[in-house]
């Protein structure tokens, strides 16, 4: 075979994985994201490896697997085959067959450089589509990106829970000798102790207290927000979560749902105003009159993500802030708006909001919530 480009591979295998779904296969995202990685993993220089590979990924059932030879064939080859015509029961009229000839041309040794452009553009096609994810504007996304992306969030948000608890393990002080570690590290150099290990009191892992503004203005970022808070609530041990927009709302109970969708439903129910208007110094001085036991200046990080555009008096919110700043070790506010070429943040209650912010940072894609890691 001649090279391809991955970009080509790629497009061509979400391009199947289409053509499948809408033959009968019921295989969503996450099938498409395996099919991408069995494609990546055996190539598709060998047809019977590629059939094989993307088979056991897309079926999960005795007729999705006795159908699947004839979709394959169909498609790869850019026609129908009898066999294939039997699953088409849910195929929609006058469907194109580029996708099916650019495939066909792709495995016979040329490159398909117009395949499934429209999905590739659309769906997620391999590591370029993940990084294109990170990068993109929340506020731009389509809900198959949506989707898309809180899985790729949450891979990522375990690996950065794994890497903080990893922190805390580290014992740099000469404290107390851990005898057991000790014997066992030097039993190789005949039980001398020629390395001694030591020990430490393992630090509590910080609080972090997380509130999402769900006010109009931040509608366009608080629909994957809420989800970003759920990952968080589900890698990080001590997360209490609030929404707010007009008035606080403690939802910490409702994001420990198994489930995304059973804790979106529970949310959906609070009546906390979505899509309201905004009072920050409000909602701040709740917190810190209704919730006071859960800030502790030795290791509570205080997280808002918020727009900081408040209807509210500054001087209230400015006040709200300094009460509150006094009882946590961090205050980190996050906005959208500031990945913005020409923002500044000259609106009243920013502007009195930031003298007492530690880190003031964007908050518009997954790759800048990621950032957040650093100020843990």
């Amino acid at each position: 075979m001649t090279a391809e480009t991955p970009s080509d591979v790629a497009a061509a295998i979400v391009g199947f994985c289409r053509f499948a779904r809408n033959r009968g296969l019921t295989g969503g995202v996450q099938a498409t994201l395996a099919a991408l990685a069995a494609a990546a993993s055996l190539g598709i220089a060998r047809q019977e490896d590629l059939k094989c590979g993307l088979r056991s990924v897309l079926c999960s059932s005795k007729e999705e697997w006795d159908v699947f030879d004839g979709l394959f064939e169909a498609f790869w080859s850019g026609s129908d085959s009898p066999r294939a015509k039997q699953s088409t029961k849910r195929r929609e009229a006058g469907e194109s067959f580029e996708n099916r000839e650019n495939a066909g041309a792709l495995m016979s040794g040329a490159v398909a450089s117009g395949a499934s452009e429209e999905e590739g553009s659309q769906a997620v096609t391999g590591a370029s589509a993940q990084e294109r994810l990170r990068k993109a504007d929340l506020s731009t996304l389509n809900q198959d990106d949506l989707a898309a992306l809180e899985q790729i969030a949450i891979h990522l948000l375990g690996r950065m829970s794994l890497r903080l608890s990893r922190r805390w393990q580290i014992a740099n002080r000469r404290d107390k000798v851990d005898l057991r570690r000790t014997i066992r590290y030097n039993i190789s150099r005949g039980g001398e102790w020629i390395d001694v290990r030591y020990r430490e009191k393992r630090p509590r892992p910080s609080r972090l207290v997380i509130l999402l503004d769900i006010s109009g203005s931040m509608s366009p970022y608080s629909l994957f927000l809420i989800r970003f808070v759920y990952a968080l609530k589900k890698h990080f041990k001590r997360v209490d979560a609030f929404l707010f927009s007009t008035e606080l709302v403690e939802i910490t109970d409702t994001l420990r749902a198994l489930r995304l969708p059973d804790a979106l439903r529970a949310l959906s129910q609070v009546a906390t105003g979505w899509s309201g208007g905004t009072k920050i110094g409000a909602s701040l001085r709740d917190l810190n009159h209704l919730h006071a036991r859960k800030l502790r200046p030795g290791d509570t990080f205080l997280l808002i993500l918020s727009d900081g555009l408040d209807t509210g008096e500054p001087e209230e919110l400015a006040a709200a802030l300094r009460a509150v700043k006094r009882r946590v070790r961090k205050l980190v506010w996050l906005n959208p708006l500031l990945a913005l070429p020409d923002y500044q943040p000259i609106a009243q209650g920013m502007s009195a909001a930031l003298p007492h912010v530690d880190v003031f940072a964007p908050a518009h894609n997954l790759e800048s919530l990621l950032a957040l890691e650093k100020h843990l």
